[in-house]
């Protein structure tokens, strides 16, 4: 195993999409749920220990090799807007190329032939990760990094927000990644023997609900 394929990974230069989506910023930002460093903290850790959490334990499963047809069902029940579908799998077609590319595996070649139209992002995550030679543990990692990181870089655009504030929100929130990622891993053991059912289900209704109203606006800085 390559550490640092997961430094390749989860860089924000990998051509993964993520730079096209905000994960909820943009419509926070216009509802004034965030309007500065602190208030961005605040919505990164409910992120992350919700849709975070979830998508964590997605992408430490199919790092593990359950079957990502039944993992993408899975998501597919875990998010209830039609919206965030819709990003996920864009998210993960322009994953699954990138990852395609940079470390070549059938198990990724046979995922891109079940899901043309792309995989929900975190099962894709996954089987990138495996096909790098990583963990669970680097999976989940590099998934609840980019579930803060995302509405982070994000809000530097949209409000012209420090980026060094924006950095210290990703630093102070080091310790709940820690923590998350650990519980995603854990969870991900016991879908090997106990089934997708012992994902985490974790909600954010807001999240949901901003993200279809997001969809609807006729003119947006990012997709999602």
């Amino acid at each position: 195993m390559s550490r640092a394929a997961l430094l390749v990974l989860a860089d924000g230069r990998f051509p993964a999409g993520g730079h096209a989506h905000s994960g909820g910023a943009e419509a926070a930002v216009k509802a004034g749920r965030i309007s500065g460093a602190a208030s961005l903290e605040d919505f990164c850790r409910g992120r992350l220990n919700t849709a975070g959490l979830v998508s964590a334990a997605l992408a430490a499963a199919a790092a593990l090799g359950v079957d990502p047809a039944l993992l993408d069902s899975a998501a597919d029940a875990r998010t209830p807007s039609p919206a965030l579908r819709v990003a996920a799998r864009r998210l993960g077609r322009q994953l699954m190329r990138a990852a395609r590319a940079t470390w070549p595996s059938a198990e990724l070649d046979a995922l891109a032939r079940a899901f043309p139209k792309g995989a929900h992002q975190p099962v894709v995550l996954g089987l990138a990760a495996r096909a790098a030679g990583l963990g669970p543990e680097d999976a989940a990692y590099c998934s609840v990094y980019e579930s803060v990181s995302g509405p982070a870089t994000a809000t530097v655009r949209l409000l012209s927000l420090d980026p060094f504030d924006a950095t210290g929100v990703l630093a102070r929130l080091a310790t709940e990644l820690d923590v998350v990622a650990r519980a995603a891993a854990d969870a991900a053991r016991h879908v090997v023997d106990g089934g997708v059912d012992a994902l985490p289900s974790a909600s954010a209704p807001l999240l949901e609900i901003s993200a279809q109203a997001h969809a609807a606006w006729a003119v947006r800085l990012f997709a999602s």
